[in-house]
C-alpha cells in the first residue's frame, strides 16, 4: 500500500495481508485519531465499532462524524448491536484492535463483562485465542488498572500504552501518531514502513547531561 501524497510504501508482503479480517473498536478515550489512522492503513477487510462516547470525542478532537469513521471501513456495527454476527465465536476474524482503549473498557474485558459489542468481541477474541491489541489511553495508572492489565496479558491480550518514541526524530504530531499505529500493526503481524525503526544507535551520542543520565 502506498501513501497517496508521498508514494511511500506502508506495507510489504501485502499479498499475505490482503485477506486479513480485522475488527477495530474505538472507545471513549482521547486519541480517537489512533483508531481512524489504523483504519486508513490496515490492509484487508476492516470492520469498525464506535462507542457513543468515542463518537462524541471524534467530533471534538477531529471534527469527524460517526459516518466519516464508518466510511474508512468495509462494514460497521453500532456498539449496542449484540445480535451482530461478530458477537458470536462461530464467526471468524483474524484480529481485534481497540484503539484507543479506555480504562473502563479494558477493565470490563479483564473482568469478563460483555455489556456492549466491543467488550463482547473482546471476550470472543480471548476465548477463541485470536490476536487482540488494546491501545491504552490512560495516565497515571492505578493499582486496579495495573492488575487488570496483568490479567489480560496473562490471558493472551497485547496491552500497549499509546507511547510514541523519539528516536525516529518526529517532526510532527502525525509522525508520532504513525509510530504508535505502526507498532499496533507490528503486533497484528502486519509488516509496515509507517515509522523509522531503531538502527542500533548509529548516530553519535552527544555529551549532553541528558544523554549521560540515559547511559547510567
Amino acid at each position: 500500500m502506498r501513501n497517496s501524497l508521498t508514494g511511500e510504501e506502508f506495507f510489504s508482503g501485502h499479498h499475505l495481508h490482503a485477506t486479513m479480517n480485522t475488527i477495530v473498536g474505538i472507545t471513549g478515550a482521547s486519541g480517537v485519531v489512533y483508531g481512524t489512522r489504523l483504519l486508513e492503513v490496515l490492509p484487508g477487510r476492516k470492520t469498525v465499532i464506535v462507542s457513543e462516547e468515542a463518537s462524541r470525542i471524534a467530533q471534538v478532537e477531529l471534527g469527524m462524524t460517526e459516518s466519516d469513521i464508518y466510511a474508512l471501513a468495509d462494514r460497521h456495527f453500532t456498539n449496542d448491536d449484540m445480535f451482530s454476527p461478530i458477537a458470536s465465536g462461530s464467526v471468524k476474524f483474524d484480529a481485534l484492535a481497540i484503539a484507543p482503549c479506555s480504562a473502563s473498557t479494558m477493565s470490563k474485558i479483564a473482568c469478563g463483562i460483555s455489556d456492549n459489542l466491543i467488550t463482547r468481541v473482546a471476550a470472543v477474541a480471548l476465548k477463541e485465542r485470536r490476536k487482540m491489541v488494546l491501545l491504552m489511553r490512560e495516565s497515571p495508572l492505578s493499582s486496579i488498572h495495573l492488575s487488570n492489565m496483568e490479567r489480560l496479558a496473562c490471558a493472551g491480550a497485547v496491552v500497549m500504552p499509546a507511547s510514541p518514541a523519539f528516536y525516529p526524530k518526529p517532526k510532527s504530531v502525525q509522525d508520532m501518531i504513525d509510530f504508535v499505529v505502526g507498532r499496533v500493526l507490528d503486533e497484528l503481524g502486519v509488516e509496515n514502513r509507517l515509522y523509522r525503526r531503531w538502527s542500533g544507535g548509529a548516530e553519535k551520542v552527544t555529551g549532553s547531561r541528558g544523554s549521560r543520565r540515559i547511559r547510567r
